[in-house]
């Protein structure tokens, strides 16, 4: 979502200056963004509270900073709270950015997950098989193994940039495996506590973190060989 219509002043030697119109807004990353944008959408939300999960009601409404998850059983469902959100949000002078909000259909069923977009509203909204909310990876057949690829060659990267550190004779290896629980199992392991893991996924961790302890401590030697 993004604020339309607004407008800003300026103060200078004490006196404010005339209205004039933010048409680009503040970059993406800027603190003054989240001050402004924040307070707006929270009350936008607050009208749409809703208790308990999708467990228990037909809708669920996911919000974080300026993302939305709307999760609903059925598509006149989510039509019916699509339309709602944007007219609390209308109200407020934001709009839903349709280039960037998309829909994916989720089922046990191979057959049933149809990358067709849906028109919801008069608006058209590209499907999809996967997409990157708050930083996981959510595909429609429920499952991590996609992320958890994603994750490992995330750590990969992190591993190759800080190589010099693991290699240096310099660093005891208490202090690497400081470094390693510091800057490279997160990347891998940030948010895990919501996976479910098979033993295929499993095996794929221990063998990233097991490479990293190779290069730590070095080969294991037998028969003293």
């Amino acid at each position: 979502m993004t604020l339309e219509g607004a407008q800003g002043k300026l103060i200078v030697d004490g006196k404010i200056s005339n209205p004039f119109v933010i048409s680009r807004g503040v970059r993406q990353g800027d603190g003054l963004s989240a001050t402004l944008f924040n307070p707006v959408f929270h009350k936008a939300l607050k009208n749409l509270e809703q208790s308990n999960t999708i467990l228990t009601r037909l809708t669920q409404i996911c919000g974080y900073a300026d993302d939305i998850l709307v999760t609903a059983r059925n598509l006149p469902v989510l039509e019916a709270m699509c339309a709602e959100i944007s007219r609390e949000a209308g109200r407020l002078g934001l709009i839903i950015n349709t280039d960037k909000t998309k829909y994916m259909r989720f089922s046990a069923s191979t057959s049933r997950r149809s990358m067709k977009g849906a028109t919801i509203n008069g608006v058209t909204y590209e499907g999809v098989a996967d997409f990157i909310y708050l930083g996981t990876l959510i595909s429609n057949d429920n499952s991590v193994e996609k992320e958890i690829q994603r994750r490992i060659l995330a750590g990969n990267r992190t591993d190759f940039a800080a190589i010099s550190p693991f290699r240096s004779r310099l660093l005891s290896r208490a202090t690497k495996i400081i470094l390693y629980k510091t800057l490279i199992r997160p990347v891998v392991s940030c948010e895990a506590e919501a996976w479910t893991l098979r033993k295929k996924e499993e095996q794929a961790l221990l063998i990233f973190e097991r490479k990293i302890f190779r290069r730590i401590y070095g080969p294991k030697y037998e028969n003293e060989k």
